[in-house]
């Protein structure tokens, strides 16, 4: 080297070095390794252990010692020049960390040079970066809770602020967390390893050769809020949730509190009707025959239709009106020049969408017909593509199913958006979304549980008259502020003839009940158990036991009880089929990764692989062009 540091001799070595090493003596070999390293990063060179053996000695190079090699499959054609540098330059620097025997540790002298310049600054080090093993455990937790890496190192750097850490010591920790919990195991074996721990209700196809096709978890905690709340569910698929690009159908259900909570999550190989079947089946077991849903909402997805009617043939099946609106928006625009003529257009066809009898529903579409008769390919696509289908979204048909005020699926929206925000990207696999799933589910489980036992010791101010004494811990804050919107619409001068809608659909009493009420107290009987909350239990442990596996313990008893009965055959023959089932093996695979529908939008280069975004609709395309062109009638003439 040209350029001696001030802190080096001129063979290469540290002044006071060999002292140190000379004098220095450890009770053990952490002792001895905490204080090297703080030496030489004094100054300013790097350690890392080359050699180790435990209780006997620890060789120790400079961390810029040794020299690249390639690591990957030496018979792999297409492994790729790394494009990342290397910062091994072969330093010949070496001591030994050894054992004297009476249990004290002393420093053996190898070799002291160095071949490079001190570092001036040590971050520069992975060494140096490498985080006690308290600050290891803070970024475990602070990644089991879904926090990413840039707000871990705001964490840690609040209490150390000059921390020598960086984005990729956090991702490399989390990668190396993975490892270790992985263990030996495949990455799905370790994910029924964990659905079972959990107790999670899961089921799973897959191809001859092991491939999962589909798969369907429900948390323990959502079975049991889905099962108290059974009467109407929404369901929707959503988008880049997985590395695998498998559709994930959402299923969203309705507490007494009118707020959503996951029921359970389908990943399914097609959007087709075999895909759909599976899953609702699925979903159906683990609701168990008496838990069985008065209402199903969806948009039009014809596939996911027609298995709710074969899988759930007692059950209503609605259509979203919000979506229905947007396709007709972004179908029925192009056909108008001046945009105020297609506002009205769109205000008669929400008209004729909320017609309250099937007479009023015939009268206004002939209306409607009559005066865009000049607009044949709107009135053909109206035709076409949504009067078949009327019995499902116009209120003359659907305000007689208790529907709980659902007439869109933007519960499904919100849960979608609400999943992609633990998710963070859409590049995780099974056993990653399984972690996140149990994070989003736990919060809204507490979420009702603390609510519940809230409302039960608390009175609406509005409600704190004697007209609702009955009903008050008895019923939830919702449904008693909506009973009171319909006091307070009662005591008014005339209302509109009752149409019996109201009770239908929302399961309370309506303003027409409530006036001809004689008793001065509102009858807890004319609430529907939907809004009940003085029946509801959510102990977390009870949620967590599973009404399967107390089926399966009672048939062991039972078998367990006739089998000292029979006759050796018998027995034998019995063993023989446990025996079957206990050894029955099959080794599943990772899904192929699935190709999304439609063409790749233009901007994916912009948003990278791992976006959670979704595509824009062509509602959003039409609506987008709507606001950036100007309307015909505010044009210069």
């Amino acid at each position: 080297m040209n350029n001696q540091s001030s802190n080096e001799s001129p063979n290469g070595t540290i002044q006071n070095e060999e002292n140190y090493l000379a004098s220095s003596k450890f009770q053990s070999r952490d002792e001895l390794l905490k204080s090297v390293r703080a030496f030489y990063w004094s100054k300013g060179y790097g350690l890392f252990i080359r050699n180790s053996r435990k209780d006997k000695f620890v060789l120790l190079k400079c961390d810029l010692g040794d020299s690249y090699r390639d690591a990957r499959d030496k018979n792999i054609a297409n492994n790729r020049k790394r494009s990342t540098g290397t910062h091994l330059i072969e330093c010949p620097f070496s001591i030994k960390g050894k054992n004297g025997g009476d249990g004290v540790w002393v420093f053996e002298a190898i070799d002291l040079t160095h071949n490079h310049e001190p570092s001036t600054d040590m971050s520069g080090h992975s060494s140096f970066r490498r985080l006690p093993p308290e600050k290891v455990q803070s970024v475990k937790d602070m990644s089991l809770c879904g926090i990413p890496p840039r707000q871990i190192i705001s964490s840690l750097r609040q209490e150390t602020l000059d921390l020598p850490v960086n984005s990729r010591n956090i991702y490399n920790l989390k990668v190396k967390f993975r490892k270790d919990e992985l263990g030996n195991r495949s990455k799905i074996t370790a994910l029924f390893d964990e659905l079972a721990k959990g107790g999670f209700m899961h089921d799973v196809k897959h191809d001859p050769q092991g491939r999962i096709t589909h798969l369907f978890i429900a948390h323990p905690l959502s079975i049991k809020l889905a099962k108290l709340f059974s009467d109407i569910f929404v369901m929707d698929c959503t988008y880049k949730t997985n590395r695998f690009n498998m559709p994930l159908l959402d299923i969203i259900g309705v507490s007494c509190f009118n707020t959503s909570f996951y029921s359970g999550f389908a990943f399914l190989q097609k959007e087709d009707k075999d895909s759909y079947a599976w899953a609702l089946t699925t979903f159906k077991k683990f609701l168990g025959d008496e838990n069985q849903p008065s209402v199903i909402m969806t948009d039009r997805e014809l596939a996911l239709m027609n298995s709710i009617e074969d899988v759930f043939p007692s059950t209503t099946s609605l259509l979203c009106v919000w979506h229905i609106n947007k396709n007709v928006f972004a179908n029925c625009k192009t056909h108008f020049v001046i945009a105020k003529e297609f506002d009205i257009f769109m205000a008669n066809w929400n008209n004729l969408v909320y017609s309250t009898t099937k007479d009023e529903y015939v009268n206004n579409l002939t209306e409607f017909e009559l005066q865009y008769n000049d607009k044949k390919d709107a009135i053909n696509y109206i035709r076409d593509t949504w009067s078949q289908w009327k019995e499902k979204f116009v209120s003359a048909w659907t305000e007689k199913y208790l529907h709980l005020g659902n007439r869109a699926s933007s519960r499904a929206e919100g849960a979608h958006a609400k999943l992609k925000m633990y998710l963070q990207a859409s590049t995780s696999g099974f056993q990653e979304l399984k972690k996140k799933i149990s994070q989003v589910v736990e919060h809204e489980f507490n979420e009702i549980k603390i609510r519940l036992a809230s409302e039960k010791i608390q009175v609406p101010h509005s409600c704190n008259t004697p007209f609702f004494r009955e009903l008050l811990s008895h019923v939830s804050h919702f449904a008693l502020k909506e009973i009171h919107k319909q006091c307070e619409k009662s005591k008014g001068g005339t209302i509109v003839p009752c149409t019996g809608h109201y009770m239908a659909t929302m399961g309370l009493p309506c303003a027409h009940k409530i006036k001809d009420c004689s008793q001065m107290t509102l009858p807890l009987e004319l609430i529907h158990p939907h809004w009940r909350i003085d029946t509801l239990s959510l102990n977390r442990e009870d949620c967590l036991q599973n009404d399967g596996d107390k089926k399966f313990a009672k048939l062991l008893e039972e078998l367990n009880s006739k089998y000292q009965a029979w006759p050796l055959n018998k027995k034998e023959h019995a063993i023989s089929l446990i025996s079957q089932l206990v050894n029955e093996s099959v080794a599943l695979f990772e899904p192929v990764k699935q190709r999304p529908k439609g063409r790749p939008p233009k901007s994916k280069k912009n948003k990278g692989v791992t976006s959670i975004r979704r595509d824009p609709s062509r509602f959003e395309i039409v609506e987008s062009s709507r606001a950036h062109t100007p309307s015909s009638s505010s044009r210069a003439f």
